[in-house]
């Protein structure tokens, strides 16, 4: 099947031009993949970007179920005749998908056209599983042999990642209409809708801000208990993913939690020293 990914190389070069220009981040470290298990990366965050953006940026309900018809469309053998799709075939013949997940996607999508801030942890859980830890099981297959042993640990890594997302953009999401911040918790530490109107980086956005941080940290650390079951050429990319991420929660308290500014952004010499550290891990990781 390898051919195939010769075939459609223009397609997957598509897909990389993506994930370049709209993450930095995940271009950084997947692209340390050799190239087939890169390329269908790329393909797969192309997906997740079109329908994130289509919501997001395009504010298009209809573009989002338009795609939706497109994936029902792909999981009945008619590819639909646009990059995205071409490469994701090749995807799929080559790896065991789960398309559920890609639906899952969608779903989280559909959650942010129709927006209610989540009232408790459980519903922000959700939440997060839907648009990020679906994400994570996508790209599963494509990095471990044993996949399906180690799903709970693929939607940790997805939630912490999307927790973090929640947490870097708190400012950008207040002037959009959305507060992701589980409304229980913001009112078990006293922080109300009006000091985020006010931009107030007090005691009360700190506390809220530190209980979200201590949940996303502690599932990046249960989730890379998967590691031993990623594939020995795939470690040390989706190791850099979740460290590089991790570490936007490190900037954001060096700021002293200014979230309502520019966004914090991990800096590429960090990333290069992230690198030694990763290489260490990788190295002591024992097989099972």
């Amino acid at each position: 099947m390898i051919h195939q990914f010769e075939i459609h190389q223009k397609d997957f070069l598509y897909c990389e031009e993506i994930i370049k220009k709209a993450s930095k981040t995940f271009y950084a470290a997947f692209s340390q993949l050799p190239e087939q298990q890169a390329w269908s990366i790329y393909a797969v965050y192309a997906f997740c970007r079109e329908a994130d953006d289509l919501i997001d940026e395009a504010h298009d309900i209809e573009g989002l179920y338009r795609l939706e018809a497109e994936l029902k469309d792909f999981e009945a053998n008619k590819v639909p005749d646009r990059p995205l799709w071409r490469a994701l075939s090749v995807v799929f013949l080559n790896y065991d998908m789960d398309i559920q997940a890609f639906y899952d996607m969608l779903a989280g999508q559909k959650q942010d056209a129709d927006f209610k801030q989540p009232q408790t942890q459980a519903e922000l859980s959700q939440y997060a599983y839907n648009v990020a830890g679906s994400v994570g099981l996508m790209l599963l297959p494509i990095l471990s042999d044993n996949w399906r042993e180690i799903i709970p640990q693929g939607k940790k890594l997805g939630e912490a990642l999307q927790i973090t997302n929640i947490l870097r953009d708190i400012g950008e999401d207040y002037e959009n209409g959305r507060i992701y911040l589980p409304a229980a918790v913001m009112k078990r530490y006293g922080l109300t809708e009006e000091m985020l109107a006010a931009k107030i980086i007090g005691a009360e956005l700190i506390s809220v801000w530190e209980d979200q941080a201590a949940i996303a940290e502690k599932l990046y650390v249960d989730s890379l208990k998967m590691m031993p079951n990623i594939n020995p050429e795939a470690r040390s990319a989706l190791l850099a993913a979740s460290y590089y991420y991790r570490e936007i929660l490190v900037v954001v308290r060096n700021s002293h939690y200014q979230v309502f500014s520019e966004k914090p952004k991990v800096s590429h010499l960090r990333k290069l020293s992230l690198l030694a550290k990763i290489h260490q891990e990788v190295t002591e990781i024992v097989e099972y």
